[in-house]
């Protein structure tokens, strides 16, 4: 996507001039082998070789370049050509946006990394998909899979119209994407895991799934680095409970162990799983995020 002449932003998520700087980089699954000359996934099953595997339905959005038209023309009806070697990666992105991510920009931040993610995934000719989690009780908002540069737009405008709210766990919204989902690939998981439900269950689901895991807790500067004292009220912003703590600045020598430890489980259960796992501050500029900190993990390239 090259910058328009009268210089009009693409996104309010992201400048135009970062969005080129995002094109020319690629996820980096641990899992993969790539065609690094074409940007595409390969494993047992897929790639760019000759040599013709199976069919599957056209999907809007998907790359035309490989529908087969000889079909087409006999049954008015697309079919995408598969070859051997060649394996099409999905890149299933969930963004929690519950009533805890409104808290310090954490939603905003989760939202351009998204479009980031979305962006390297569709630039390779991967299947994007966005899932939204707000209520428990309901299903995520999703932006359905599609392929390729010309879904730029709808993916800038579906995340643009995300609102936060509602009292969703970030385990139940990783199993109602499941649920929807079809396809290996990459789970970009960008929440910031304030939980007490089980969170192992489901990084074994995205494991079963084919599925590694790129988890991204989110949090912000006044929840690393908490300043309080005195006699406090706590108030659960998502489920409205409330905790009572009298003299609270002798309790954050233990509310830095018990997140510190948080952190390390989390990071333990997607690295057996062969998922990675990252903290951030919501404060972080994109920029740093995107072209220094998830290079030098590896992550991106």
């Amino acid at each position: 996507m090259s910058d328009s002449a009268g210089g009009v932003q693409f996104t309010s998520l992201l400048d135009n001039d970062v969005i080129g700087r995002i094109e020319r980089m690629r996820l980096n699954p641990s899992r993969r082998l790539t065609n690094r000359s074409h940007g595409e996934h390969l494993a047992g099953k897929g790639g760019t070789s000759t040599e013709f595997s199976d069919y599957r339905d056209y999907v809007p959005g998907d790359d035309v370049r490989y529908v087969d038209w000889n079909i087409f023309s006999r049954l008015n009806r697309p079919y995408l050509k598969l070859y051997q070697h060649e394996e099409e990666m999905h890149v299933a992105i969930l963004v929690d946006a519950s009533t805890s991510m409104l808290f310090e920009n954490k939603l905003l931040r989760a939202r351009q990394l998204a479009a980031a993610f979305g962006i390297m995934g569709f630039m390779n000719y991967e299947r994007v998909s966005v899932h939204v989690a707000h209520q428990a009780d309901g299903e995520p908002r999703v932006m359905p899979p599609c392929t390729g540069r010309i879904n730029f737009k709808r993916m800038f405008e579906f995340l643009e119209s995300i609102e936060g709210g509602g009292d969703a766990p970030i385990e139940s919204s990783i199993e109602a994407m499941l649920r929807r989902h079809r396809g290996r690939g990459i789970a970009i998981i960008l929440s910031d895991f304030l939980s007490m439900g089980n969170v192992q269950r489901a990084m074994n689901m995205l494991f079963s799934a084919g599925l590694e895991t790129f988890a991204i807790q989110i949090l912000g500067p006044s929840e690393i680095e908490p300043e309080v004292t005195g006699d406090l009220r706590f108030v659960d912003s998502e489920t409205g409970g409330t905790l009572d703590i009298s003299s609270a600045g002798d309790l954050l020598g233990l509310y830095h162990e018990l997140r510190l430890s948080y952190e390390d489980e989390l990071a333990l259960i997607c690295r057996q799983r062969n998922g990675r796992f990252m903290v951030l501050n919501s404060t972080d500029s994109v920029e740093w995020l995107l072209f220094d900190a998830l290079v030098r993990r590896g992550w991106i390239q």
